[in-house]
């Protein structure tokens, strides 16, 4: 792992390449004054508040003068930002990283990949855009921009190329599902936006709240009622505590339940604690929360209505943070089976500071710094190791292009519902978010 980091660093502060880049903004001294501050900011919230004081070892003063050194060998306002980045990397830390302003105009690109096992694959295409003219779904990504891919790496690189520095396209060395090797490089769609949004505009104003609204209905979870099963497919913990009433009570119905937590990155505490109680009739503990001050257990406490039937719980390499915490409980308290791929091991709590420069317009940018670990019953953590399910089950290249879903199917089965790894493919399509 620390091997890995050192790698990424590596990649976090070379310059782009020629194909990469689009034309960077040069640096003037505001932006390079800009900088300083706020890799000074990032060194005083992480001595402040990270909730290791040995900060794992890591010279932090030391550490903070060689990046603030390196800030002035910097060209681009793309590369302090990456700069700054790396500082934060240092401390191998899932959950503290640096949220860069946000950029009048982003590139976004018309395909997702995915981790699977120990491979990296196309798994969406947006219809329309170039990748859907170059790119197929179950193909194998060998290289991302001349960049090996590798599991270890592959989510930091993802923050490098789509937040630190987004680019107007990207090269892909490819191995199709018939064996084909090809290389391809896909443009990615512009955004146009505004330098300064102005919220007394009527019209910009209702713009961020249809994104607000489109962001609800995009994280929504969504059911299959059939039978003795219900399969939740619940794509993130940022809900309403007092909701999950309403889920189970639905349940109660049903002798099975298949919960599908893949790509689910986490959420609320507040909402794992609340769904873990409604599967216990008794009080359960969560694990032992470790900030820098204490070590103190973090309990649940159970809460009607229960739910006592069968329980199924499916993660893959997108499972974090609270979505791992759920599956990891369910396995150590025997409550239900856990199938799919290994989770992320991206599991800490963090707080977000929001900071801002300048006077009459600000530029609005933040650091999540790590508060604590959480030690599970067992003892242990799951930050970069995540949670090994009980059966590990991979889509293959052909399941990819075919849109089979034998991960649910097999879900399905175990759970009584006749569900054939096509259908399950249809059953919760994936909805791209408006451009």
């Amino acid at each position: 792992m620390y091997l890995m980091r050192f790698c990424l660093a590596i990649m976090l502060l070379a310059p782009l390449s020629a194909q990469q880049s689009a034309p960077p903004k040069k640096l003037d001294s505001f932006d390079l004054q800009r900088a300083h501050l706020i890799l000074r900011q990032a060194n005083d919230e992480v001595r402040k508040n990270y909730y290791d004081t040995t900060f794992h070892a890591v010279d932090l003063e030391k550490t903070y003068q060689a990046f603030d050194t390196r800030l002035n060998a910097s060209q681009s306002v793309n590369e302090t930002f990456r700069v700054i980045a790396a500082f934060l990397l240092n401390l191998h830390d899932s959950h503290t990283f640096f949220s860069p302003p946000l950029r009048a105009n982003r590139s976004t690109p018309g395909f997702s990949l995915e981790i699977i096992g120990e491979k990296c694959f196309v798994t969406r295409i947006r219809p329309g855009t170039d990748a859907a003219t170059k790119l197929h779904v179950g193909d194998q990504v060998l290289a991302l921009n001349n960049f090996k891919v590798t599991p270890s790496d592959f989510h930091d690189m993802e923050y490098f190329i789509q937040v630190l520095s987004p680019a107007p396209s990207e090269t892909l060395d490819l191995l199709s599902p018939n064996g084909d090797l090809r290389k391809e490089t896909v443009a990615a769609t512009l955004r146009t936006g505004k330098l300064i949004t102005d919220l007394q505009d009527g019209g910009e104003y209702w713009k961020l709240v249809r994104q607000g609204e489109e962001d609800d209905h995009l994280s929504r979870s969504r059911y299959l009622e059939s039978g003795d099963t219900l399969v939740w497919r619940m794509p993130s913990f940022e809900v309403d505590p007092t909701d999950l009433n309403r889920i189970f009570s639905k349940a109660q119905k049903h002798k099975n339940l298949i919960i599908d937590l893949r790509g689910n990155s986490g959420g609320y505490v507040d909402t794992l604690k609340e769904m873990l109680s409604h599967f216990f009739d008794h009080e359960i503990k969560l694990g032992d929360i470790v900030s820098r001050k204490e070590s103190k257990a973090e309990v649940v406490k159970p809460h009607a209505p229960f739910y006592n039937g069968n329980v199924t719980v499916l993660v893959d390499r997108n499972s974090a943070s609270a979505a791992e915490l759920f599956a990891r409980v369910m396995q150590l308290e025997k409550r239900g089976k856990v199938l799919g791929d290994r989770s992320a091991g991206a599991v800490m709590e963090a707080r977000t500071f929001n900071e801002s420069v300048g006077g009459d317009y600000r530029t609005y940018y933040g650091f999540s710094i790590t508060s604590a670990n959480i030690l599970m019953s067992d003892g242990r953590s799951l930050e970069n190791s995540g949670v090994t399910p009980d059966q590990i089950l991979l889509p293959t290249a052909a399941d990819l292009a075919s849109a089979r879903d034998p991960v649910l199917a097999r879900a399905a089965e175990l759970n009584e519902l006749k569900l054939d790894s096509a259908e399950a493919g249809k059953l919760f399509l994936f909805e791209w978010p408006t451009l």
